[in-house]
């Protein structure tokens, strides 16, 4: 109870349940208990990855693919899809960081839709989040042929990719991030990332925002107030998994108490996964609690399709 009490005045949290794990972390949900107590993972199926596709328009900026990776699961249900975004500070990687994640998922049942996008500083925001938009209403077109349940997409992402799915998941729907390609499809049932720069306006004018946003804070103040995900927390937000390094350099851990707190104030459900003694590579390289963790979650709020 000691250390629930002190959590509850570092964090300033109510009504909080918390779980330590063996391998150092610290789990806090908000409300009720974390899922990972409530709720076991499907023994895995086996999955078929697919030929990449352009998800894009003919006349989109640049030509981007998805690669989708399809369960195993019983002929004519339909399956819940996980649109997975890697990381690389917006400006570089790929897809590949993220294919261990979309076996994962794939192998609970999910229609795992790995995507790429464009890249700053060529591409200045919000261009990122709009291809996101674009690959969710390609999901859409394709429900049928995949057989997903359009009802229960989730997002998953790290870093950069967990910025965007965030702001796809609070910021898609209405509202001038909306125009001109979102709205109802962007919608997404829950959502699972890992090292969230969820306010850019409390990072310092380093390259990547810089690049990202076309200027610093004090050029641009507007934009990084647009940008940054903390400002859409709202109560019909969908339910969060966050996890994090508490070692952190790159991506403060305070960026994921933070989110979780705004969730937590609005009353949404919400965990944080704080790993113990992680930066932010080794927050994703070191992942498998974490991913367990997210899975649970993902599987009480989405349902899993294993």
């Amino acid at each position: 109870m000691q250390v629930v009490h002190a959590v509850r005045r570092c964090l300033g949290l109510g009504g909080l349940s918390l779980m330590l794990s063996g391998c150092g972390a610290m789990h806090l949900a908000s409300p009720g208990e974390p899922a990972l107590g409530q709720v076991r993972p499907a023994p895995p199926v086996s999955s078929t990855a697919l030929a990449a596709e352009r998800y894009t328009p003919m006349d989109w900026p640049a030509p981007l693919e998805v690669r989708v990776r399809l369960p195993a699961t019983p002929a004519g249900a339909l399956r819940p899809a996980a649109l997975i975004v890697h990381g690389g500070g917006w400006r570089r990687r790929s897809p590949d960081d993220m294919e261990g994640i979309a076996r994962q998922l794939a192998g609970q049942g999910y229609v795992t839709v790995n995507v790429a996008y464009r890249f700053a500083p060529r591409y200045r925001f919000p261009a990122q989040l709009q291809d996101l938009q674009q690959a969710m209403a390609w999901i859409h077109a394709n429900a049928d042929r995949f057989r997903i349940d359009t009802d229960r997409i989730v997002g998953v992402g790290y870093s950069s990719g967990a910025h965007l799915v965030s702001l796809l998941a609070l910021a898609s729907q209405t509202g001038p991030l909306a125009e001109p390609y979102g709205g109802d499809h962007t919608r997404l049932k829950a959502v699972a990332v890992g090292g969230l720069p969820g306010n850019l306006t409390k990072f310092d004018d380093g390259p990547l925002v810089v690049g990202l946003l076309g200027g610093t804070r004090q050029e641009r103040p507007e934009a990084y107030v647009q940008a940054s995900p903390i400002h859409y927390v709202t109560p019909q937000a969908p339910p969060f998994f966050i996890f994090h390094g508490n070692r952190d350099r790159l991506v403060p851990v305070d960026q994921a108490r933070n989110f979780y707190l705004a969730l937590q104030d609005q009353g949404v459900p919400a965990e944080l996964y704080l790993q113990r003694g992680r930066g932010h590579i080794g927050s994703f390289l070191l992942r498998r609690g974490a991913m367990k963790a997210a899975m649970a979650f993902l599987k009480r709020e989405a349902g899993g399709g294993g």
